[in-house]
């Protein structure tokens, strides 16, 4: 019991903290704030809860900040809540375990959607960059859709009901063969670099 109250006191204080920071933007007005606040709220309520470990999403729509958070000093999940376009290349880099439980897999993970307190998605988003350069071990892109080619340089990529509008290279066979594509869509080619 002692341990719920404590999980339900985390979560109800990072929710908090989301809903001031929505608050805080700049000159949007307050359906966009409501509607953001919302969403912000829906996703950090989607992340994963283990029986040990409560952690939240780091959330932004702001391109430096997307860069920032998919860096090797950024967090294991990223996400967006609206429509972002970077202008320029993305280098998702670092090593992650799922949940930051190092005793846990390895696994980073990319949410272009929100969803309700039933983990039902309720909105798709649409990320955009030149190039995404995939140096992180078993990167996952969850939902919604990135525009632009990805370069996969790590085993394990993935594509989870999500589209890559762009080509996907893979430096080698062994990481084309470790990944898993076939949950996604690319538009473009799906080769190995020569």
């Amino acid at each position: 019991m002692v341990k719920l109250n404590k999980k339900r006191g985390l979560f109800l204080g990072v929710c908090a903290s989301l809903i001031i920071l929505a608050g805080c933007g700049n000159n949007e007005d307050t359906a966009d704030k409501a509607s953001s606040s919302v969403a912000s709220s829906e996703v950090a309520s989607s992340v994963a809860e283990s029986t040990e470990v409560v952690t939240t999403a780091s959330i932004s729509n702001d391109p430096a900040d997307v860069v920032a958070g998919l860096s090797a000093d950024g967090t294991w999940i990223y996400a967006i809540t609206d429509d972002v376009v970077v202008p320029e290349d993305i280098i998702v880099s670092g090593t992650f375990y799922d949940k930051n439980d190092e005793s846990g897999d390895i696994y980073r993970k990319l949410a272009l959607y929100s969803q309700d307190e039933d983990h039902k998605v309720t909105a798709e988003f649409t990320l955009e960059a030149p190039t995404m350069i995939v140096e992180s071990p078993n990167f996952k892109i969850q939902n919604g859709t990135f525009v632009g080619d990805v370069v996969v340089k790590a085993e394990g990529f993935q594509l989870a009901d999500s589209k890559v509008e762009g080509n996907v290279t893979f430096d080698s066979q062994e990481l084309m063969d470790s990944a898993v594509l076939d949950a996604g869509t690319v538009t473009g080619e799906t080769t190995v670099a020569k």
